[in-house]
């Protein structure tokens, strides 16, 4: 009897498939999309069991006759439809192990990249000019700097443990409040969101992409925030308004931010983006490191086999 199969959904191409392949338990066969068009997509569900990462609507479960779970790749879900999966009894998952950690040193490395505007000074030397005192004025430590979280889940708990070796303030909002022990372990204050951006002088997002949450910082927030502030998205590129924040940079409203995730992905060689040279750009790469890739393949199989045991799977949303 041949094992369940895997769909592994997402187009990493070789280099990744060959490592997720190899965390594969022989219990299990893993399968990759050649094609990872619509059409493909739709036509491998009909006979798969388990599916690790890909974008799936209504459309997607209607044919989805086998399948027992949806894991998703990482800690984002707004490309499942959860409607569709909880009227078809399917279960959803993220997989936040290998996660929480990269993008949490993700953020750290946006942060003091902003701030000591690593990019230009990079350029400058690479141009023939030596930037060792015109950089001064405009650059800026961690140490002493009101760091607020806009959302304190996994990802930003993790990054309130590294910042807090920097010296920093810490306020965060979050419509749940952590116990006040935790706050105290954490060093963190609740505070409503506008008093946050108005406080903060760096303000990094750390909330999922929901019809809450899309579009949460737009020119009023923006507005709100300190002009030499800087903003940090690792989280998804709805949860800012874009056009609004291109605004802010350009006129110097804000000093800077730092970007892993964009309204649309890939960005748009275009983007107006692109010529700020107050902005680091990153191609939504925080969590994208070789060992982020293992742990998270070793939970996504893990879940696998608990639910062909019976089992209910880990960090189920749906």
């Amino acid at each position: 009897m041949a094992p369940p199969s895997v769909l592994y959904a997402m187009p990493y191409g070789p280099p990744v498939y060959d490592l997720v392949a190899a965390e594969c338990p022989r219990e299990l066969r893993v399968e990759f999309l050649a094609d990872h068009s619509d059409a493909a997509l739709l036509d491998r569900l009909a006979d798969v069991e388990f599916v690790i990462g890909g974008r799936l609507s209504a459309a997607h479960f209607a044919v989805a006759r086998r399948l027992r779970l949806v894991q998703c790749a990482g800690v984002g879900f707004d490309g499942v439809d959860l409607e569709a999966a909880r009227a078809r009894g399917i279960p959803v998952a993220t997989t936040p192990e290998g996660t929480v950690e990269g993008v949490a040193e993700h953020v750290l490395l946006l942060i003091l990249a902003v701030n000591k505007q690593l990019l230009v000074a990079d350029r400058g030397l690479r141009e023939g000019r030596w930037l060792v005192w015109q950089l001064r004025p405009s650059s800026h430590m961690l140490m002493g700097q009101t760091l607020g979280l806009v959302g304190l889940g996994r990802i930003g708990r993790e990054v309130a443990r590294r910042a807090r070796a920097f010296g920093v303030r810490m306020v965060y909002f979050d419509p749940v409040r952590l116990a006040p022990g935790e706050e105290a372990e954490l060093g963190v204050e609740l505070m409503p969101l506008d008093r946050l951006l108005a406080a903060a002088d760096v303000v990094s997002l750390h909330t999922p992409l929901t019809a809450e949450t899309r579009g949460l910082i737009g020119a009023r927030e923006l507005g709100q925030m300190k002009p030499d502030a800087i903003l940090i998205n690792t989280s998804r590129g709805g949860v800012v308004d874009e056009q609004a924040l291109v605004a802010a940079l350009a006129t110097g409203r804000l000093r800077g931010a730092g970007l892993d995730v964009f309204a649309e992905e890939p960005l748009d060689p275009g983007s107006p983006l692109l010529g700020l040279d107050n902005v680091v750009l990153t191609p939504h790469i925080a969590t994208a490191t070789r060992q982020a890739m293992i742990i998270k393949a070793r939970a996504q199989f893990a879940n696998v086999l608990r639910v062909l045991r019976g089992e209910p799977p880990l960090n189920r949303i749906a």
